[in-house]
């Protein structure tokens, strides 16, 4: 442990909601050391995540004033309003408002609120973040349609260094090599593997981790040198113009909204009544009536001329079975053909353990909106301190973007010496040094006031605070 800012104040954030963004929200905000207490109506709910976390419960409706006193309130820095009904949550700003609580956060999944051109605005709501959380997914999917084949390209420090996410197979010159090996081989340009998700885990590696064929790897590298990355591990960058997308919730016709007007759109809706209100909507998106995890069905809606796969029901099951079939669809017809295509499965996963297996099974990307919710808080929350914060979809890790503060124990020491406090939690990738970007090696010592990039293992974001005192 490296200790805590001396006299540092513990935040304290009110959560109202339980649910599955809810529990999310502040299992993820307590480990991080924020004190944490919730109102929520549900026993069951309250039950469970009595029995996950160390934060306070308050049982009953977040209408009553009796329970905002109960919480204590007025000593609150956040509210966080993320129950199930946009109405109780924009009430709930009031309220917290009329307590003096400095910020307020509120999900509402209605568009007609939050935009600048909203009827009203968010200043008379009093609220100064508003979450859409389905329309983070659907914009972060179409992000990474045009931005790539599907092998996700993170921009971090205004996009002069990038983070690479993509599949190892057995061809690779990556394959079963060690991180030190591939470091002695490939010296001509910098780089770094600095996550592998491989079956349900996320290893942040040290040089002795090998990379396995199907290991799904992420490689940070300077934005000058994508390209020679690219040809190195075989991927192909190009847009992708003809996209199925199976499920026609808010997150699937939304990207179906967002794509039809300048790709070829279809979109299989398996509710009757459904499709015909989105066949009449989406006038550049043609609907399809039947069930998505239906082989015929697949194939019958052009499946082997996609592409792009999205599974977007509200299914974890249905979505990551989905992606399955249709990447073994896909992969027969590049057999017969003799043909190596880069068509891609998007998948839409709602429970976070099931991430990094859907990114390793039949999907090349997987995206929850919870955590996308989380990250957008986080960083709302810690905008003096970090710069960006992305999770990488697939994997249990963030990149995050901060500056070295005085006194941090990162700055201290040389990283080598630090090897045993975050070695396996988390790498140092890259430091801004003499107007470039260089690579964060052992004998590297990180000066206050550096700019830093760092790859963190989510369930060590607590110990990254700790060693950048934020």
């Amino acid at each position: 442990m490296f200790g805590n800012k001396a006299n540092a104040k513990q935040e304290n954030i009110l959560i109202l909601g339980l649910g599955g963004m809810g529990f999310y929200l502040a299992k993820r905000l307590q480990h991080e050391g924020f004190s944490v207490t919730a109102i929520e109506p549900d026993p069951k709910l309250i039950s469970h995540a009595d029995g996950n976390m160390d934060a306070r419960f308050i049982m009953g409706s977040a209408l009553s004033i009796d329970h905002w006193k109960e919480a204590n309130a007025e000593e609150m820095d956040y509210m966080i309003a993320v129950t199930n009904k946009d109405a109780l949550n924009m009430m709930g700003a009031r309220i917290a408002d009329h307590f003096g609580i400095p910020q307020k956060i509120c999900r509402v999944r209605s568009k007609d609120f939050g935009n600048e051109d909203s009827l009203i605005s968010a200043e008379e709501l009093k609220i100064d973040l508003f979450i859409h959380p389905e329309e983070l997914v659907a914009k972060e999917i179409v992000r990474l349609i045009k931005r790539t084949a599907g092998n996700e390209i993170i921009d971090v420090a205004m996009g002069q260094v990038q983070v690479m996410a993509t599949r190892i197979d057995a061809k690779s010159p990556l394959a079963n090599k060690s991180l030190i090996e591939i470091a002695q081989n490939h010296s001509e340009f910098p780089f770094r593997v600095v996550a592998i998700a491989r079956g349900i885990s996320t290893i942040i590696p040290g040089g002795n981790n090998r990379i396995l064929p199907q290991d799904q790897v992420l490689i940070m590298a300077a934005r000058e040198d994508l390209q020679k990355l690219l040809k190195l591990t075989g991927v192909k960058l190009q847009r992708r113009y003809r996209v199925l997308i199976l499920g026609g919730g808010m997150v699937g016709s939304r990207v179906a909204e967002l794509l039809g007007k300048t790709m070829r759109v279809k979109l299989i809706e398996k509710d009757e009544k459904r499709a015909e209100e989105l066949s009449a909507k989406l006038m550049d998106t043609e609907v399809l009536l039947g069930d998505g995890s239906d082989k015929e069905v697949l194939q019958a809606a052009g499946l082997l001329d996609m592409d792009t796969f999205i599974a977007a029901t509200g299914d974890n099951e249905t979505n990551i079975m989905s992606c399955m079939l249709a990447k073994h669809l896909m992969s027969m017809q590049e057999d017969k053909e003799l043909a190596i295509t880069h068509r891609k499965t998007i998948s839409l996963v709602t429970k976070e353990d099931y991430q990094v297996l859907a990114s390793t099974s039949g999907s090349d990307i997987a995206l929850n909106k919870k955590i996308l919710a989380g990250n957008e808080i986080i960083t709302f929350i810690r905008r003096s301190e970090l710069l960006s914060l992305s999770h990488l979809h697939g994997f249990d890790a963030e990149v995050v973007d901060l500056v070295a503060p005085p006194d941090s124990p990162i700055t201290r020491r040389p990283l080598s010496q630090l090897h045993a406090a975050i070695s396996g939690k988390i790498i140092i990738g890259s430091v801004f040094r003499d107007d470039e970007w260089v690579p964060a090696v052992g004998d590297t010592q990180i000066q206050v006031g550096e700019r830093v990039i760092v790859i963190c293992s989510s369930q060590y974001f607590k110990d990254l605070r700790e060693l950048f005192l934020f």
